[in-house]
Order: C-alpha cells, then structure tokens, then sequence
C-alpha cells in the first residue's frame, strides 16, 4: 500500500467519533442477521427418504451413524472429487478456521466433512494439512449428487444441516457459493483491516492492494 492510499490521520477524538457512527451501522447489521437466524430456524424440513452409506475410518457408516447420537449434524461438502491430486485449496481455507468440534458437541450437534475422493485419499490430505476432522468418502453412494455437491460442473462446496428424530433425519438447510463464506474466519479477520481482503470485487479507495480472486493457497504453499 503506497503512501497515498494510507487512511487518513486524525486526532484521537475525531478517530473515536467515526468509529461510534461506524458501530451504528454494525449493530443494525446485527439485529438483522439475529432475525435471519431466526427465520432459518422457523424454515421447514425434508425427510430423507434415501439409505447413504459412506467410508470412514472405523469402515462404512450410514447416515444415521454420522450424527454420533446427537440431534443435529452439519455436513461440510467439502470439493475433492475421485481424480483430484489435492483437496481444494479454498475449501482447505475453510477447513482450517473450523473451531474444536467439542463446541458443537456441547450443543447436541455433530460436525463431519464429506467427499466423493476415496478414503484414502482424504486421510492422506488430512494428515498433509494436519487436521483431525472426521472425513468421510461418499465415493459409493448417490449422496453427493443427491444434495448438489457433486453435479455436471464436477464439485460443489457447500454446507448442509440434518435434524433426527428417532431414526427419522430431515435435511433443514444448505448453503453454498458465499453463502460458506461464514465457516471461513480467515475471511472475517481480514475484513476488519484496512486493506480487506484485498479482492478485485471490494469498494476500497484508490491505490489500495488488490489480488487475484484465486489468490488462497493451501496454508502449506505460500511462498515465504
């Protein structure tokens, strides 16, 4: 960032007063945001009617059985189809800023990442990437391409969410596109510099640092 697209400097009074009409702003946002939550909370369901099985690491598993007996599950679809080389490297973004599932655990929900590769291709990256999500590989089953994460345009990222009742699961949300952009914190740290994420698309004063939109690497392949 040059010289002269550095934010301009001001006393530390006046620096106060636009953040307080900034945080205006920011509360309104909040308010909204809690009464979309609340509207996606009041959204219908739809049964499962289907029978998934998948591959993990203790052997194949239904659908059921990712819940671990909790009420909810999220699904992360995570891109790594059978021929890929490599998860993909926003997805892997994604993955690292995911929080300790014992969080989700402490509030009946279950959190695991699914994709068409072969098991064993995904624990290998697992281990690359040093993570220790429960992964699992729909490689067998029609699941993928029954919820669109895998369609004519290859793989999708998205997330899902399932509800149980008894033995009954309904699927009661999914998101994909930006609207995964919430898993990512990385995304939300950055937002809160001066430079943002520094993507072609942001409103940013002239002269501040733009990268290419496909600027994320896997955290192991930035350059120094």
């Amino acid at each position: 960032m040059g010289e002269s697209a550095l934010p301009e400097v001001v006393s530390e009074e006046a620096w106060q007063a636009e953040i307080d009409r900034l945080r205006v702003r920011e509360k309104e946002l909040t308010r909204e945001l809690d009464a979309l939550n609340a509207e996606r909370r009041r959204l219908p369901m739809m049964r499962i009617e289907k029978k998934y099985t998948f591959a993990g690491e203790a052997g194949d598993v239904s659908l059921l059985d990712l819940f671990e007996g909790r009420r909810q599950l999220i699904v992360y679809h995570f891109m790594y189809g059978p021929d890929d080389d490599a998860g993909c490297p926003g997805c892997s973004w994604v993955t690292d800023a995911m929080s300790h599932p014992a969080h989700f655990h402490a509030r009946d929900t279950s959190f695991v990442l699914i994709s068409r590769a072969p098991l064993e291709k995904l624990l290998a990256y697992r281990a690359r990437m040093g993570w220790d999500l429960p992964w699992y590989s729909s490689y067998d089953s029609d699941f993928n391409y029954d919820v669109n994460a895998t369609n004519d345009h290859g793989e999708n990222h998205m997330v899902s969410v399932f509800l149980k009742r008894g033995d009954d699961i309904f699927r009661t949300y999914y998101t994909e596109h930006r609207g995964v952009e919430h898993l990512g914190s990385h995304w939300t740290y950055l937002d809160l510099t001066p430079s943002g994420r520094q993507e072609p698309w942001e409103v940013s004063p002239t002269g501040w640092p733009k990268r290419d939109m496909h600027w994320t690497r896997r955290h192991d392949e930035y350059e120094t």
